[in-house]
């Protein structure tokens, strides 16, 4: 453990230069690169992704998570994940060893970043890499670890198939979240029945397909929204033909409006967390 009077560790110029973490919680500071890394990878410790601006999104083989100012995402150690950010991400990634957290998260996930937990996470930005552990640096480290273990999920993931074609099919929603064709239509296109391709979407994501596309449509959405685009513009890029049925979807997925989610972090309520749940860097 260290103390004032010990000699700190040298600071890591790059993440991949690191062995094990100087500290049990870790974090760039700002001369380290801090961008996001699209390609999988890997590392042995837990982590945090979080934006004070802008829209994160984790990939992994089985999921898109992504996370407005608001939410974090927490990606567990040794999983592969991949990350995209929107234009102008204000993005901090905190790394984790992973006997430091109580939580016991086996997968990816969102999580909602209370006002206290992200005042923590903003406190930590301001300690040396090599924190006092014995010290008061250490306790603020202790709550801040303690308030993520606490931190409530937050439904903004969206399951992905493994099925190689299913895949495809789904790579092509989230790039067109406007296509308007029908389950059918696909069926007839990848040359299988309705219901065989039905029971494969229900089998890969658990969802169906107008609820796996609604909820699509909506995590596309918010990248939009937090760039400060009209929301009607918005509704309509996404697929919905008019500004209420965007907003009422919107509202049902995620319980908060997109100003709500998107716009008020310090107001931000535990009502997008209890709805119904389906399943970096």
């Amino acid at each position: 453990m260290y103390r004032q009077t010990d000699t700190p560790p040298p600071e890591p110029r790059r993440l991949e230069e690191l062995k094990r973490l100087p500290r049990p919680l870790y974090g760039h500071r700002e001369t380290l690169p801090n961008r996001a890394i699209r390609r999988r990878h890997r590392h042995p410790w837990a982590q945090l992704s979080y934006a004070a601006r802008g829209v994160i999104e984790v990939e992994t083989p089985t999921g898109r998570f992504v996370a407005p100012p608001s939410r974090a995402v927490w990606v567990p150690a040794g999983h592969p994940h991949g990350v995209r950010c929107s234009r102008d991400t204000e993005m901090r990634s905190l790394y984790v060893e992973p006997t430091a957290c109580a939580a016991d998260w086996p997968d990816c996930r969102v999580l909602e970043v209370t006002p206290l937990l992200r005042e923590l996470i903003r406190a930590f930005g301001e300690l040396p890499v090599a924190y006092d552990e014995a010290g008061a640096e250490g306790r603020l480290v202790a709550v801040l670890l303690d308030r993520l273990a606490a931190a409530p999920g937050s439904d903004l993931g969206l399951p992905w198939p493994t099925d190689a074609r299913l895949a495809r099919l789904c790579r092509r929603l989230r790039e067109a979240p406007d296509d308007a064709r029908t389950l059918g239509e696909h069926a007839r296109r990848l040359g299988v029945c309705e219901r065989t391709l039905s029971r494969a979407f229900r089998a890969q994501t658990g969802l169906g397909f107008r609820r796996w596309r609604q909820r699509c449509r909506l995590l596309a959405a918010l990248p939009r929204l937090e760039a400060g685009e009209r929301v009607t513009d918005v509704a309509l890029a996404c697929g919905y033909e008019s500004l209420s049925a965007f907003i009422a979807a919107f509202r049902t997925q995620f319980g908060a409006t997109p100003g709500e989610l998107l716009r008020s972090p310090e107001g931000a309520s535990s009502r997008a967390t209890s709805h119904p749940r389906s399943r970096d860097q």
